[in-house]
């Protein structure tokens, strides 16, 4: 038999196949037993006539279930009372009066239920600090409300004095209180759990021994609060502020619940032991009303940290993926403007290599064949077909990478492949492109695809420029050197077409910048992402015409999230 827990609005499923009202009948039922069961454990007894209890456990269940699924359960707490009355007080109190308190408490806090629930609109997963001050406030109010009315009501019995109905106002008041502000959280908590809205990183002897621990110095520190003589283990109480807000600490939201929970049960147990009265009890409960807050509070706060912390790397990680994303796209967008002129630069090769391979063809089959010139031929056409097959393999080796692939690299080497792919494409404008990379740089750390990305784009860009201009001199120029202080790579590119307007300088790097009528502005931008993220710098050093240049460099030493 399977039982599964519904969302919120909508209580329980069925348990198996059974109609959901008899599920529903069911489960208020168990919440009834639980909440008698909670009040016995919770020492509740009758002072002249007027029931007082240290703490109220039982309420703090029920209440919340009335913020989880509406106040359809409050009849639960309703019953509860009564039969609290009846087999846990044992009360002397008039039937009718008995039957008053009942219905003032269960619509009481069913109608803060509804408040909270609509009009406070409470997270009741607690997932933010705000919902925990909310549902803290509201209790308590619902509490102040609740104790009032049923101390009015009770001097309605001629029997209670009102000297013993403000006697026991406070530590009714007080029972709760603190019964809302221990149990209501950590049930919501346990519930989610349940649903599969929260999630628990499972059991580990590493935090087993943590528990255990926490339980050790929770007992240390009450028994030496509690064991002593009546009021004088007040000025200890402050030693459960370790435990509770170690555990708030550590482990949040969740952490300071159980802490809490843990240490009242412990609480109240050990001064029914050693037979504190209800003054002891109450003055011990004002000053755990106090811990639980600050505890709870502390733990809401790390929680929330925690989620903020959680969430923005997992926008890190989305944002991440757009740009590997992003600068995929703009690998295709660069190649698919330079499309023509690589079709050409493979064609050409391909046409030569069948002409030399038809000539060998038509020389072998010669009668007197000159076989040195068929083998002549034949190997000028593997040359060609190498040249083409050069090509191709360095554009799909482009295109198709995803994720960053960090090696080592020779920068000669990287600007050689670079300029295999941008070549056709300015040579079919009529520009001319100078590689002036010396040998001997040390090698390069990073993604050699996508530095040869931003080679690439300053290149085509370049292009563009000067073939807009109509320039028949077009010239671009690659350099590098080695500089120091910080020791890196600095690779220039320049060329002798028009300029980058003034008005564009100071904003080339910014996304949706650009000057070309059906350019999306975003090449520069991701240039300036892909050689930020290998720890260097590039920026435009002169956008002068006739002298247009940019710049970047790389580190000789990668930046650690690169290694």
């Amino acid at each position: 038999m399977t039982i599964t827990v519904r969302s919120l609005t909508g209580g329980l499923n069925s348990v198996s196949h059974s109609p959901f009202w008899i599920t529903r009948i069911a489960f208020g039922a168990v919440l009834v037993a639980a909440f008698v069961a909670l009040e016995w454990l919770s020492s509740i007894h009758e002072f002249m006539s007027v029931p007082i209890t240290p703490w109220n456990p039982g309420l703090g269940v029920v209440f919340a279930f009335l913020l989880l699924w509406g106040p359809a359960y409050a009849p639960v707490l309703f019953v509860g009372m009564i039969a609290a009355e009846l087999f846990v007080v044992r009360t002397t109190l008039q039937w009718p009066i008995i039957i008053a308190i009942a219905a003032i408490i269960s619509v009481v806090y069913g109608s803060a239920a509804i408040i909270i629930r609509k009009a406070l609109r409470l997270d009741a997963g607690l997932h933010h600090l705000r919902d925990l001050l909310t549902l803290l406030t509201a209790g308590i109010i619902a509490a102040v409300v609740s104790s009032t009315l049923v101390a009015l009501l009770l001097l309605l019995d001629h029997r209670i004095e009102l000297g013993n109905v403000l006697t026991a106002a406070t530590p009714l008041l007080l029972g709760d209180i603190i019964g809302i502000v221990v149990i209501t959280p950590l049930t919501l908590r346990l519930v989610r759990l349940m649903q599969g809205d929260a999630r628990l990183s499972g059991y580990s002897r590493p935090l087993a021994i943590e528990i255990s621990l926490y339980a050790a110095l929770c007992c240390v520190a009450l028994f030496v609060i509690v064991s002593g003589e009546s009021g004088s283990g007040l000025r200890y109480f402050y030693l459960l502020f370790v435990p509770v807000v170690l555990a708030a600490v550590r482990h949040g939201f969740d952490g300071a619940c159980i802490a809490l929970a843990i240490t009242q049960f412990a609480l109240v147990g050990l001064m029914r032991y050693f037979g504190y009265d209800a003054q002891a009890f109450t003055e011990m409960q004002t000053l755990m009303l106090v811990l639980t807050g600050t505890g709870l509070i502390v733990g809401a706060v790390v929680s929330e940290r925690q989620n903020a912390d959680a969430l923005r790397r997992l926008a890190e990680l989305r944002l991440r993926d757009k740009e590997i994303e992003s600068s995929r796209a703009a690998r295709f967008t660069l190649v698919s403007g330079m499309a023509s002129a690589l079709a050409h630069e493979i064609n050409q090769p391909m046409t030569a290599a069948r002409a030399l391979a038809r000539s060998a063809q038509h020389i072998i089959d010669n009668p007197s064949p000159d076989l040195p010139r068929a083998s002549t031929n034949i190997a000028n056409a593997i040359a060609q077909i190498d040249h083409a097959g050069g090509v191709m393999r360095r554009m799909r080796e482009f295109l198709r990478r995803g994720r960053p692939h960090v090696s080592s690299f020779d920068i000669r080497t990287m600007i050689d492949d670079a300029l295999i792919l941008a070549r056709p494409d300015a040579n079919a404008r009529g520009i001319e492109i100078v590689s002036e990379i010396p040998e001997g740089l040390p090698m390069a750390h990073g993604d050699k695809i996508q530095i040869e990305q931003v080679v690439l784009n300053l290149i085509r860009n370049a292009t563009e420029a000067i073939a807009g201009a109509q320039q028949t001199d077009g010239v671009i120029r690659i350099s590098g050197e080695l500089l120091a202080e910080p020791a890196r790579i600095e690779i220039a590119v320049r060329d002798n077409g028009p300029g980058i307007r003034p008005h564009l300088a100071d904003r080339m790097f910014d996304p949706m910048t650009t000057s070309k009528d059906e350019g999306l502005g975003l090449g520069l931008s991701i240039c300036l992402a892909i050689i930020e993220a290998h720890g260097g710098q590039i920026w435009l050093q002169s956008g002068d015409p006739g002298k247009a240049e940019f710049r970047f460099w790389l580190p000789l030493e990668p930046p650690a999230d690169l290694q």
